[in-house]
């Protein structure tokens, strides 16, 4: 019988460190969620930039101590050295490069106020690679690590030969990396064809001093990416307990509890507007939380959805920064043109909307959280990648995945209005799109597998408890 917690009078004690973005706290916090039945005590910490869009989200329920509380979890806030005017985005090289020598200060007196003065033992931290500081802050009180990687397996890998020197990365010929499919120089992710820029220098470092981290997770699964998986077993195991996604995708369960922030409030307002529509036929369109497209990319965008007149919601988040040239905005008029047709919301429920029935595709970024919602869901994608994980996100949904297609931009960087009618076309009426959304319901019927009792990642988080129990 596996050793739980419950059976012992020792609270079991973890912490959570995340980066102040919701593509990084939503996947710890589920897998926070996974750990708490078998009586693991959770709490999260990340930065006061976080606490700001919590609190305006209505998320988080704010507490008179600095602390909060999420979906019953405490969250812990820190200062990253920086003020709320600075703009973290713009200034990325710099912020990474500073970050950690603020944050290991704030993250130390956490640990100090709330675990070491009240007599509570941690038993592990876990982070992910864009906090890196906190694995020696863990050391320096002698608590074990645990990383959690929050981008596909694949990428693990690609990352692992290439800051580690395990294998050729020509610039004039494909990438050849056991159990991967053949890479071109576009489907690399961006901090190996540029390395020279503050993230690209804190993988290197973190891929680099991997043996730090006692744990290495990865939200993904065994049966979707099998091939990966035991390719780098064989170099540096890594253990899936994903996907780490709401339990209504999982369990088709709308009801249940999920862990999760939002930093901006959704628009339900769309769900009401989905019921009205005929099965699979909506285009759903959105590009994370992070992603500003250029006002040209906007038009053509706009252009595809008018010519298309297919029911469509288009996710357009408001720019934090706006800017004179219209970067991440409407083109002029389109709103009033398409007022019949389609709805346009700031922020979606994004897990709601994929598992509607009346969605047809997604037009995506290929951000992992994203990507990993929508197997769940069973909807089809329209691959559409930017920078970091997302180009090798892209390849693998159009050719080990097999659950859609891989837009083809212009010369100039731009994805043509014709190139994305043609790939929405070909998901959704074209011949492709029955084999598609067969293959989409197989992944599906597989998250539920991988997540249920006794499934592998189920078994790989179970083995985790019963090393930090064994070790308390």
């Amino acid at each position: 019988m596996a050793l739980n917690s419950k059976t012992s009078d020792v609270q079991i004690h973890v912490l959570m460190v995340a980066f102040a973005a919701q593509g990084h706290i939503n996947p710890l916090l589920r897998f926070a969620r996974r750990l708490l039945p078998k009586g693991i005590h959770v709490a999260l910490a990340t930065t006061e930039t976080a606490k700001r869009r919590m609190l305006a989200s209505e998320t988080a329920i704010a507490n008179a101590d600095n602390t909060a509380v999420i979906a019953g979890f405490d969250v812990f806030f820190f200062s990253d050295g920086f003020g709320s005017d600075f703009d973290r985005k713009a200034n990325m090289d710099h912020y990474v490069e500073n970050f950690g020598s603020f944050a290991s200060v704030s993250l130390s007196n956490i640990i100090e106020e709330h675990y070491l003065s009240k007599n509570k033992k941690l038993s592990c931290i876990v982070s992910n690679p864009f906090v890196s500081f906190a694995v020696d802050v863990a050391d320096k009180y002698d608590i074990p690590s645990a990383l959690l990687w929050i981008q596909p397996c694949a990428l693990f890998s690609t990352y692992y030969h290439y800051f580690n020197d395990l294998n050729e990365f020509p610039a004039d010929s494909d990438v050849v990396i056991p159990g991967l499919p053949r890479l071109r120089r576009q489907d690399l992710p961006s901090f190996v064809v540029n390395s020279s820029g503050g993230l690209s220098k804190l993988f290197r470092c973190v891929f680099q001093n991997m043996k730090k981290y006692k744990w290495v997770f990865a939200n993904s699964f065994v049966e979707l990416e099998k091939e990966a998986i035991d390719a780098m077993n064989n170099v540096f195991p890594v253990q899936p307990v994903g996907p780490l996604i709401s339990p209504s995708l999982r369990n088709q369960e709308q009801t249940t509890l999920d862990s999760q922030i939002e930093m901006w409030k959704p628009d339900e307002t769309c769900l009401e507007w989905l019921d009205k529509q005929e099965p699979s036929s909506v285009i759903y369109v959105s590009f994370g939380s992070i992603l500003e497209l250029s006002a040209k990319q906007m038009e053509e965008i706009a252009t595809a959805l008018k010519n298309l007149k297919a029911p469509f919601i288009w996710v357009v988040k408001k720019p934090e920064f706006p800017s004179e040239d219209r970067k991440g905005e409407l083109p002029l008029g389109f709103l009033e043109e398409t007022k019949d047709q389609g709805i346009v919301v700031s922020w979606s429920p994004q897990t709601k909307v994929l598992a509607h029935p009346s969605t047809g595709c997604f037009v995506t970024h290929c951000g992992w959280n994203s990507l990993l919602e929508t197997i769940a869901a069973g909807v089809p994608v329209v691959a559409y990648p930017q920078w970091t994980d997302q180009p090798t996100n892209a390849k693998m949904i159009e050719e080990v995945f097999k659950m859609g297609v891989r837009v083809n931009p212009r010369e100039d960087g731009l994805l043509g209005h014709e190139e994305l009618e043609r790939c929405i076309g070909d998901v959704m009426f074209g011949p492709k799109s029955e084999l598609l959304k067969r293959r989409c319901l197989e992944l599906k019927l597989a998250t539920k597998t991988a997540v249920s009792d006794g499934g592998s990642s189920d078994n790989n988080i179970q083995m985790f408890v019963d090393e930090i129990i064994a070790g308390s």
